[in-house]
């Protein structure tokens, strides 16, 4: 009964949503995924292309234009990264970052064991060293977005078990020292896969964000922004038209679940979303693309936008990478800058 009184819920909630008219558009919502401290170039070049060919920018339109814009990063910080070395490398990072106009969107991570094969819970003491970390550097912004861990409705990204309660004390206490610190932190909790199914492996998401709930009703208290990754499901392929918690709004299908939870809105960062690519569907990327930014992500609730993933190739995400193993950019690339360009023109 209660199963079927929350999907009556959540289909009245759906009702809810817009109908994604275009809407006025910031670029600077604009950004990409990235996996290391050095494809920050390569990121920046992405998301600001270039408006005129050069030959023909006598007056610097190009140059004005990315002066004026700042764009999202998403990148993670492992514990590997948690080490007296590694802080350099970091603080050049964020300087570039200043340079280019680049806010970083960190995501904690810890470490994979190859033994149970997945990402290690972390205890409190990495938490701590890693906020701590961050806290040392001098950030290209005021606020310092942070994400707690990532798809936690996967026992692979969870030691290798589907824990709500887990993760919800792991959140409560990373939130709580990250805003103790005084240092303008601005939590953001794992996403979930909306995509997942009910299994031994993983939990649907919003099954998952029920048990948070009624474990303690308080938990989303605890997040400054949500964090979504809202994929064109089933197989990274569907049209950007599709609607369900599983397609490219499904960030919307999220805000409107908190809403009804907690009476507040949320705003969102989506920080993975795009498409597989493949041959069948690579002469509709762009305008797949395009819709996204007139019709999805101008929503005003949506702060930033990261396609994952800038450097993927070789490797499982191969088909989602702006780059190949070549370090050439693939069709996926020039699809989101053309549509960026139509922002901007």
């Amino acid at each position: 009964m209660k199963k079927l009184l929350f999907s009556t819920v959540l289909i009245c909630l759906t009702l809810l949503l817009s109908v994604g008219s275009a809407q006025a558009f910031e670029a600077s919502k604009l950004g990409v995924h990235i996996l290391s401290i050095n494809e920050l170039d390569d990121a920046k070049k992405l998301v600001t292309p270039e408006l005129i060919s050069p030959e023909n920018d006598v007056l610097g339109v190009n140059t004005e234009k990315n002066d004026e814009v700042w764009n999202y990063v998403t990148i993670p910080l492992t514990l590997d990264d948690v080490t007296s070395k590694k802080e350099l490398e970091w603080q050049l990072f964020f300087d570039k970052a200043r340079q280019l106009k680049v806010i970083p969107i960190v995501r904690l991570a810890t470490e994979y064991s190859p033994e149970n094969k997945s990402w290690l819970v972390p205890n409190k003491k990495q938490i701590i060293n890693q906020i701590n970390f961050l806290s040392k550097l001098n950030w290209p912004t005021e606020k310092r977005y942070i994400i707690a861990y990532n798809e936690v409705n996967h026992a692979s990204e969870w030691g290798g078990r589907v824990d709500p309660e887990g993760y919800s004390n792991v959140l409560k206490f990373a939130s709580s020292w990250a805003h103790t610190e005084e240092k303008n932190f601005v939590v953001l909790p794992a996403a979930m896969d909306l995509s997942a199914p009910n299994s031994q492996n993983t939990l649907e998401a919003f099954n998952y964000l029920n048990q948070m709930y009624n474990l303690d009703p308080e938990i989303f208290s605890y997040i400054d922004i949500w964090n979504s990754h809202s994929y064109p499901n089933p197989g990274f392929i569907s049209s950007p038209t599709s609607y369900g918690k599983n397609s490219m709004r499904g960030f919307q299908y999220e805000l409107n679940y908190l809403k009804y939870k907690t009476g507040n809105d949320y705003q969102v960062m989506i920080t993975e979303t795009g498409w597989k690519g493949t041959l069948s569907n690579s002469r509709w990327l762009e305008s797949y693309y395009s819709y996204s930014i007139q019709h999805i992500w101008s929503d005003d609730r949506v702060i930033a936008v990261t396609p994952f993933l800038l450097k993927g190739s070789p490797g499982p995400f191969s088909n989602f990478s702006f780059y190949d193993e070549n370090e050439q950019p693939t069709a996926q690339y020039s699809a989101y800058q053309n549509a960026m360009r139509k922002v901007d023109s």
